[in-house]
């Protein structure tokens, strides 16, 4: 439990620290360095201003599981977030970090039966996320009572207020009791939000974590997507067609560093494996070849890889995606240095494809598409680069040793043979096809037979910023779209229209098209349709 010793200072309990270490987490993030001990020793309200993708979840959830009393049978603390969305992922974060507490947490909002949800609250929940509307008709039906509130908490409050949202949140902070601390929590910090926090919050803190520009510009940036067990092969592929592979290769966990990196030595890579429960001594050993180039493959968690400076890396490859945009930068910032392109990969699931596009969203970067090497692929550069080596022997020379022996043996046998015999014998291994496992394309089809949780068979969610107040029906926004776009409308689904805004479900593809077209339209400040919260 040492290494999890930034967020033992914190004044986090064991039982939470074990079950951060379980989700891989090592170290805190600015945010979480300070939003925590504040909401943890000091009955001060926060306003937190921090863009997407900080650790913000983490940084009141953790708090919150900390402080509450999980043997009263009453909501303690309310999360509002924009969208239905945001508040599973919100309340998905937080069952993942409460470990073995029994604290029990209910996500509420439009689109799924209130009856299933006033059900879920009967039973007694500690813990409420939800977005404003369903949180509001669960007040008004006295199913959602807010007396014994201790926490109330605005996620992501300027996309509340863009979306129309501020006057029912003034709504629900009217039913809330006065003796709470209240979390705000927002990208920006327009004039409207400010306004709420002081009309509504107590003393509070003011935390603002500086924007990161996230920008790489000499990095060729790569996504594969395939299944989780297929990830070791196509790491195998991706080193293999690589004439001078010099990589680090990141995961999540040091479980996945110790297995992946074994798992390559044992195929016969020179690669080694580094993580936080490495001795010091060892890092630096390790370290040491690796600069030294005596290893070309380094598998490392993200707080392991800190401090590694080396110039020359050809790729960065992410086995594992990143928590958020910032450490995905900070990842493959590490090639594509010292004017050198480098070039960045990274393995994703089906599932995880949400989480990719929100990634490039916040970063602000490309990150295109390709298919994995097929096995003859890799075979035929293989052989292209024996031919090459053998070219430069020959032309080095110094062959006049055996020269006299070649004479000898090629009287006797066919030349061609004498050389097909030696390359088996050097080169059998390397050209068999059979070291090769197959991996599986993933199609919307193929992942839905195959078990592979993907949202809505490969489906993106996105809002649009137009609603029953624009006239906007159903049938209607599906030929709006249709009619900017080309896209057939049979591929719309799950459209959902609201008082001033919709949701649409499309195909990943079709999904590109629609907001690469409707990217520079906006409904006031708002642009008109933009990408759904993904998950984190």
């Amino acid at each position: 439990m040492e290494k999890l010793e930034s967020f033992k200072n914190l004044g986090l309990s064991e039982e939470t620290l074990i079950a951060l270490k379980k989700k891989g987490f090592e170290e805190p993030t600015s945010i979480q360095k300070i939003c925590i001990p504040l909401l943890l020793k000091d009955q001060v309200d926060v306003v937190g201003q921090a863009q997407t993708g900080t650790g913000k979840t983490a940084a009141f959830a953790l708090p919150i599981i900390e402080t509450i009393d999980a043997k009263r049978n009453v909501v303690q603390a309310l999360i509002l977030t924009p969208t239905r969305e945001l508040a599973l992922q919100v309340s998905e974060e937080i069952n993942s970090l409460k470990g073995t507490s029994p604290i029990q947490v209910a996500a509420i909002y439009g689109g799924q039966s209130i009856d299933q949800q006033i059900k879920r609250l009967n039973k007694g929940v500690q813990i409420v996320v939800g977005t404003p509307g369903r949180v509001i008709d669960h007040i008004n039906r006295k199913k959602l009572r807010l007396g014994d509130l201790s926490f109330m908490i605005l996620d992501e409050a300027d996309e509340m207020l863009n979306m129309g949202f501020i006057e029912d949140i003034e709504l629900i902070l009217e039913s809330t009791p006065k003796e709470k601390r209240m979390l705000l929590f927002s990208a920006t910090m327009p004039k409207r939000i400010l306004n709420l926090a002081e009309n509504y919050m107590g003393k509070y803190e003011y935390v603002k974590i500086k924007n990161e520009q996230l920008t790489t510009n000499l990095t060729d940036q790569i996504y594969f997507e395939v299944l989780e067990g297929d990830k070791f092969e196509a790491l195998s592929r991706i080193i293999d067609v690589e004439k001078d592979f010099y990589g680090l290769v990141f995961c999540r966990t040091k479980i996945d560093v110790d297995r992946v990196s074994h798992r390559l030595v044992d195929r016969g890579y020179d690669a080694e494996g580094l993580h936080g429960d490495i001795s010091q001594n060892q890092r630096e050993l390790i370290f040491k070849k690796f600069k030294s180039k005596k290893i070309n493959v380094l598998v490392a968690t993200d707080v392991a890889a800190r401090g590694i400076d080396v110039s020359d890396l050809t790729h960065v490859i992410n086995y594992s995606l990143p928590q958020d945009p910032e450490s995905y930068v900070h990842r493959i910032g590490r090639t594509g240095r010292a004017g050198k392109e480098g070039t960045a990969i990274t393995f994703i699931s089906p599932s995880e494809y949400r989480k990719l596009v929100f990634i490039k969203k916040v970063a602000n970067t490309d990150i295109r598409k390709e298919q994995l090497p097929e096995i003859q692929d890799i075979i035929d550069v293989k052989k292209d680069r024996i031919k090459e080596d053998i070219s430069k022997l020959i032309t080095k020379g110094n062959l006049e040793d055996f020269e006299q022996l070649a004479q000898e043996i090629t009287k006797e046998v066919d030349p061609n043979q004498v050389i097909a015999a030696l390359l088996k014998h050097v080169f059998q291994d390397e050209l068999d096809e059979s070291s090769y496992s197959p991996i599986k394309r993933i199609s919307s089809s193929s992942s839905a037979a195959s078990g592979v949780s993907v949202d809505r068979t490969g489906q993106n969610r996105l809002f649009v910023a137009k609603g029953k107040q624009d006239g906007m029906t159903k049938q209607s926004l599906v030929e709006f779209i249709t009619q900017n776009t080309g896209v057939k409308g049979n591929l719309i689904d799950d459209v959902r229209v609201f008082d001033v805004f919709s949701f649409v479900s499309v195909p990943f593809k079709e999904a590109e098209i629609i907001l690469n077209i409707f990217k520079k339209l906006k409904k006031g400040k708002l642009p008109l349709v933009v990408q759904a919260k993904p998950q984190k």
